[in-house]
């Protein structure tokens, strides 16, 4: 639970640096160039995973780019603290849903009210703001497919890491070395070399790489020693550290029911650890 826990706080601060990047295409680019530098770096020493993990971990990446793709889409059309928590709240319930039907999981009472309040939490501090407006709809709609791909990647690896014979390190750099090139191969025909920023933004790419490998790969072990269902809900915990960040490094307004939501993310967490 701590592991994931701080796998969450991680997976807000590496999206908070990539929309803090200008051009998100370079920003992912350079998230991307990490991740193959790193997970090549770390097969060579592992090896390839269990040949029936390999399967899981290719349909993984292709899950994954089109997450990044989402994401990249929810940044330039709205506000990290709207879009984040909708991409991120949307995940934990077609997880559970999706665990139960594939992975023949059983959730306890308390651990399934616990799923469904952390939900509502996120839900409510997505739109904590007020109704949503037509000019936010956009912003919304790539959300939501963002989050569908974060539950759909999220139950492949699930059932990939554990056809690994439960080794996510393998498993893991696979992952990163398949998904990290596409964004950088792309950024390279669409911008020029000037485009790609000055050294600190290159660094801040680079490092925002490196974090989101060492949180998914935190994210990875521990969906060998837990339910899938309940490691995504508490990942999704990373919202009241995204909410933090909108607060302190956006200056987006923190208000009575983002309050309010974080005391039910709480309680959520509570719940799925008892």
């Amino acid at each position: 639970m701590l592991v994931v826990l701080a796998a969450g706080v991680l997976h807000a601060i590496w999206n908070a640096i990539a929309k803090q990047l200008t051009d998100q295409l370079i920003a992912f680019a350079l998230i991307g160039v990490a991740a193959t530098a790193i997970g090549g770096g770390v097969l060579i020493f592992t090896g390839l995973p269990y040949k029936t993990a390999i399967p899981f971990a290719c349909g993984s990446a292709v899950l994954h780019i089109a997450y990044e793709a989402g994401l990249m889409s929810s940044y330039k059309l709205g506000a990290f603290n709207q879009t984040y928590p909708i991409a991120r709240g949307t995940s934990p319930l077609v997880v559970a849903v999706g665990a139960y039907v594939f992975a023949n999981e059983r959730l306890p009472f308390l651990a399934t009210c616990g799923i469904v309040i952390l939900a509502t939490g996120i839900v409510i501090l997505a739109l904590s703001s007020g109704k949503l407006n037509r000019a936010d709809r956009p912003a919304v709609i790539a959300a939501v497919l963002t989050g569908l791909a974060i539950a759909s990647y999220t139950l492949v690896d699930g059932l990939g890491v554990r056809h690994s014979h439960h080794d996510p390190y393998a498993y893991g750099a696979l992952l990163f070395m398949l998904q990290g090139p596409v964004f950088p191969l792309v950024a390279l025909k669409r911008r020029t070399r000037r485009q790609w920023g000055p050294p600190p933004s290159v660094i801040k790419g680079l490092l925002a790489g490196a974090i989101s490998l060492v949180a998914y790969g935190a994210v990875l072990w521990a969906q060998t020693k837990a339910p899938l269902a309940e490691v995504a809900a508490l990942r999704e915990t990373s919202v009241i550290s995204a909410a933090l960040i909108g607060t302190f490094v956006f200056k987006e307004r923190f208000g009575r029911k983002r309050v309010t939501a974080a005391v039910l993310v709480a309680t959520g967490i509570i719940l799925i650890a008892v």
